[in-house]
Parts: C-alpha cells; structure tokens; sequence
C-alpha cells in the first residue's frame, strides 16, 4: 500500500503543530499576543486541517492515486505558506509591508479555499456511491 501523500500530510501537520505551539509559547513568555490570529489559523490550517487530509488519504488509499490528489497536496501546502506570513507581515509589519501582505492576503486564502474544494471533490469521489460498490 502506497502511503506517500498521507505520510506528507502527516508530516506537515507535526511540523505546524510544533510551529504553532511554538509561536503560542513565544506569546504567552512575552505577554505579545498581536499574532493570535496567525497562531490560531497555523494550528487549524496547518495542524488540524493536513492531519485530516494524511487521515483520510491513509483510510482511503485509492483517494491518493492520480493527479488530483497531487495537486491538493501542492495547493494546501503553497496556500499555507503564502496566507501565515502575509497575515503575520499584515498584523505585526509596517506600513512598508501592507501592499505584499495584501496581496498575500489574497492569494494565500485563495489557495486555501480551493485545496478544500479539491478535497470535497476527492472525498465526493471516493466515498460516493459508484466508489462503494467498487
């Protein structure tokens, strides 16, 4: 059984839990919470959101085959790292960093949005009817 996809779902998902955990420490030892929301979205989006995603493919291993699922992967990933600096660069830079963290702020929700998309459309293939009887 080909495991790869959920493997580096997984994976990820450690590595933002550990970043986001990380990031929430770092608050709580300076009193500065000005990043809870980057926080917060590293840890669901990161976190809880690529767990479900290596969870799901590692239940369902013929979810992971073709290109779709690939893109998914690249789709979530990219959309994660353009969204939580654009978010940190909005709450915590200057005012020389608003017009890249704008953009990034559109981008970078963008991409997130469409790897759920993705995701609906894998699940719906997967788990529908005709999946059943296969």
């Amino acid at each position: 059984m080909d495991h790869r996809l959920s493997n580096r779902f997984l994976r990820l998902a450690v590595l933002f839990a550990l970043i986001g955990m990380g990031l929430g420490y770092w608050m709580g030892a300076t009193e500065q919470f000005t990043a809870s929301p980057v926080h917060a979205h590293i840890n669901l989006l990161g976190w809880v959101s690529m767990a479900l995603y290596g969870l799901f493919y590692r239940v369902q291993p013929s979810a992971a085959l073709g290109w779709l699922p690939q893109t998914h992967f690249w789709v979530a990933l990219i959309g994660l790292l353009i969204f939580m600096p654009a978010l940190a660069a909005k709450l915590l830079g200057g005012a020389g960093m608003q017009a890249a963290a704008n953009l990034g702020l559109m981008v970078g929700p963008t991409l997130t949005l469409l790897s759920m998309i993705l995701f609906v459309v894998i699940v719906f293939r997967a788990t529908g009817s005709r999946a059943a009887l296969a």
